[in-house]
C-alpha cells in the first residue's frame, strides 16, 4: 500500500516532437499515361513538421506548425520563406470520461479512411476546420458527430465561397461499436456545395447543394482470419445534378506467419457511361478519403482525377513480409471500368479492361526516430485507358520513389500533481 501511494500522479502532460520528411519520385507515366515525347519528371519534397501537444484532465490541447517545400524552389539567398502553416490547431474540453467537444482545425479519420481520412501520404496532408462532439458510452462504443462551415473572410452580407475546402458545409455523424469477434461502423455524411445559380440571369443567386454519403463498415477477425466489407450509398444533389452513386469494397487477410500475411480485395465504385448525356451524377466519389493508399499507387483513380467519369473495379492482392526492422510489400491491381467506355473516334465501344499495375515497396525502420521507404510502380495499360486518360499505353509507365524519416521527440515534461 505505502509502494502505491509513493507512485507520483501527473495531472498535466506537455509533449515537443517533430518531423523532417523528404521524399524524392521518378515520374514517368504517374496518374496518367504518358505520350512518347513526354520525360520522367524528378523532383524533391519536404515536409518539415513541430508538433505541440499539451493534455490534462481537462482538455487536450494539440498544435502543429508545418512547411512544404520543393527542392529549390526558393533562393539561397532568400530573405522570407512564406511556406509555414498550421496544420493542425485545435482544442478538446473534457466536459466527463463520456463527452469532449474538439474544436479548431484537426485530421478527421474513420475506419480505413475510405471516406473520411488524414491523407498522410501527401507532403501537407488533409485537416479540417471543424466542431467534433465525441461521446464515449463505454468502451466498446463510440459516436462522434461533427459540423465544419467555411467562409473566405468576414463578411457583412452573403458571399460566394470559392469552395478552397472543396466545400461549404457538411455535418457528419459516425458509430462505431465492437462485439466481441465484430466490429460495425456507421456514417452519415451531408456535404453542401456552395454555387452561384442561373449566373448571369435575373434570377441568379447564391445556392448551397447537399449530398449525402451514407453506409455501414463492418469487421471481423478470428486468429488468423479477418473480414472486412463497406456498402456506402450517394444521394441528393451537386450543381444543381441528382446524385445517385454506390460503393462497395471487402477484404479477406490471412496471417500465414508471424512474419508473412496476405490480403485479397476488391473495390467497386458505381460509373456513368460516356454515351450518357444525362446531367444525373452517377459515379461515386470518395469524398475526403485517403486515396493514396488504395487503387494503386501510382494515383490514377479518385487522386484529384476520375470525378464523374466511368467508375471502377479494382481487384488486388497484398502480400506482406516483416521480419525485424524490415517490411516488403507486393500489391498487383486488375482495374476495369465500371461503366460503358466509347471511342470517341469511331464512336465503337471499347473493353472495360483498364490495364494492370504493379506496386512494389520496401521499408527499413533504423532506429525509433528514423526510417527510410521506398517504391516501384508500373502501370500496364490498355487501350481503353487510353481513351479515358490520354496518352499511349504501349510504352512503359511508372512511378519510382525514396523517402526518409525522422520523427524525433524532442521533449516531454510532466507535471506533478500536488
Amino acid at each position: 500500500m505505502v509502494a502505491l501511494l509513493s507512485v507520483p500522479s501527473f495531472a498535466q502532460e506537455f509533449n515537443l516532437s517533430g518531423e523532417i520528411r523528404p521524399r524524392y519520385e521518378n515520374r514517368y507515366g504517374f496518374s496518367s499515361l504518358r505520350s512518347e515525347a513526354d520525360k520522367a519528371g524528378n523532383f524533391i519534397s519536404q515536409r518539415s513538421r513541430i508538433n505541440f501537444d499539451f493534455k490534462n484532465e481537462k482538455m487536450i490541447f494539440k498544435v502543429i506548425v508545418q512547411n512544404v517545400r520543393f527542392w529549390g524552389d526558393t533562393s539561397t539567398l532568400s530573405l522570407d520563406d512564406t511556406g509555414i502553416a498550421f496544420q493542425q490547431a485545435w482544442g478538446e474540453a473534457i466536459i466527463s470520461e463520456k463527452f469532449s467537444l474538439k474544436l479548431g482545425r484537426q485530421t478527421i479519420a474513420y475506419d480505413n479512411e475510405r471516406i473520411f481520412g488524414g491523407n498522410a501520404w501527401a507532403q501537407q496532408a488533409r485537416s479540417h476546420d471543424a466542431f467534433k462532439f465525441k461521446i464515449r458510452p463505454n468502451k466498446n462504443h463510440k459516436i462522434d458527430l461533427g459540423i465544419a462551415y467555411n467562409a473566405d473572410k468576414q463578411t457583412n452580407r452573403n458571399e460566394l465561397y470559392s469552395n478552397v475546402a472543396g466545400y461549404k458545409t457538411f455535418q457528419y455523424a459516425w458509430y462505431h461499436g465492437d462485439f466481441n469477434k465484430f466490429g460495425l461502423s456507421f456514417l452519415f455524411l451531408n456535404n453542401g456545395i456552395q454555387y452561384l445559380n442561373n449566373e448571369g440571369l435575373p434570377s441568379e443567386d447564391i445556392k448551397i447543394d447537399y449530398s449525402q454519403t451514407m453506409g455501414p463498415r463492418a469487421t471481423f477477425k478470428n486468429n488468423d482470419f479477418s473480414i472486412d466489407a463497406a456498402f456506402y450509398l450517394q444521394k441528393g444533389n451537386a450543381y444543381n445534378n441528382s446524385v445517385n452513386a454506390s460503393y462497395f469494397g471487402a477484404n479477406f487477410n490471412y496471417l500465414i506467419s508471424k512474419h508473412m500475411n496476405v490480403t485479397l480485395g476488391g473495390e467497386y465504385f458505381s460509373g456513368k457511361d460516356m454515351g450518357d448525356n444525362s446531367p444525373e451524377v452517377k459515379s461515386f466519389k470518395p469524398v475526403f478519403g485517403t486515396n493514396h493508399k488504395f487503387n494503386g499507387l501510382m494515383d490514377y483513380f479518385y487522386v484529384g482525377n476520375h470525378e464523374n467519369n466511368v467508375g471502377l473495379l479494382d481487384v488486388y492482392l497484398h502480400l506482406n513480409f516483416t521480419k525485424k526492422n524490415w517490411s516488403f510489400k507486393l500489391s498487383p491491381h486488375y482495374f476495369a471500368s465500371s461503366a460503358q467506355i466509347i471511342n470517341l473516334e469511331n464512336n465503337q465501344n471499347l473493353d472495360s479492361y483498364l490495364g494492370a499495375e504493379l506496386d512494389f515497396m520496401i521499408a527499413y525502420k533504423i532506429n525509433d526516430n528514423i526510417k527510410i521507404d521506398a517504391g516501384y510502380s508500373q502501370m500496364f495499360a490498355s487501350k481503353s485507358m487510353e481513351a479515358i486518360k490520354g496518352g499511349d499505353s504501349n510504352i512503359h509507365n511508372s512511378w519510382a520513389w525514396v523517402m526518409v524519416t525522422f520523427k524525433p521527440n524532442l521533449f516531454n515534461h510532466k507535471f506533478k500533481d500536488q
